[in-house]
């Protein structure tokens, strides 16, 4: 019979406890991982539509602006046409 007071069987516990724990954490670890890169993949398609509404929104902006320019210039030309008209 050992005695369980024995230093060496005391020591080989506590390792045996150490391994334990040290396997529990790499799973943990891992599985934590996993989880990061899933949600890292998860995030890649709404900040791709993102970029994609935001570069729309900019050229709608700047086709907005265009159109603004080009109806000023238009009403600019009617204005002009009818005050000819009107002081001729």
């Amino acid at each position: 019979m050992t005695n369980s007071n024995d230093p060496l069987e005391q020591l080989e516990a506590k390792l045996l406890k150490a391994v334990e724990l040290f396997k529990r954490t790499q799973a943990e670890r891992r599985a934590l991982q996993q989880e990061v890169d899933k949600l890292r993949a998860e995030m890649k398609e709404p900040l791709k539509r993102a970029d994609a509404l935001e570069h729309e929104l900019q050229a709608l902006r700047r086709e907005r602006d265009s159109v603004r320019v080009r109806v000023e210039k238009l009403l600019e030309q009617i204005e002009a046409l009818t005050s000819g008209e009107s002081a001729g």
